[in-house]
C-alpha cells in the first residue's frame, strides 16, 4: 500500500475507475445477449434496436477508453455475424 498522500488518492481513483469500467463491460455483454435473444424472434424492428444499441455501447466505451477500438469493432462483427446465423 503507499504511504504518500496523493499515491493513496491514486489508489482509489483507480478502484473506482476499474468497477465503472467492469460494469460499463458488463452493459455491453447483457446487450449482446439480449439481441442474440431477439435474433431468434420474428420481430426485426426490436432486433435492429438492439443491434444499434449494442453499436451505439461499444462506440462510447471507445471513447472513454474503456474498450480498444479493434475490440469493438470484433464485438459488433461477431454479433452481427452471430445474428446472421441464428436467422438462418
Amino acid at each position: 500500500m503507499a504511504n504518500i498522500k496523493s499515491a493513496k488518492k491514486r489508489v482509489l481513483i483507480a478502484e473506482a475507475n476499474r468497477q465503472r469500467n467492469v460494469a460499463f463491460k458488463s452493459s455491453i455483454k447483457t446487450a449482446v445477449k439480449k439481441a442474440l435473444a431477439l435474433a431468434t424472434e420474428s420481430d426485426k424492428e426490436a432486433l435492429n434496436s438492439a443491434i444499434s444499441y449494442v453499436y451505439k455501447l461499444c462506440d462510447k466505451a471507445v471513447s472513454k477508453g474503456i474498450l480498444h477500438k479493434n475490440t469493438a469493432a470484433r464485438k459488433k462483427s461477431r454479433l452481427v455475424l452471430a445474428i446472421k446465423k441464428l436467422a438462418k
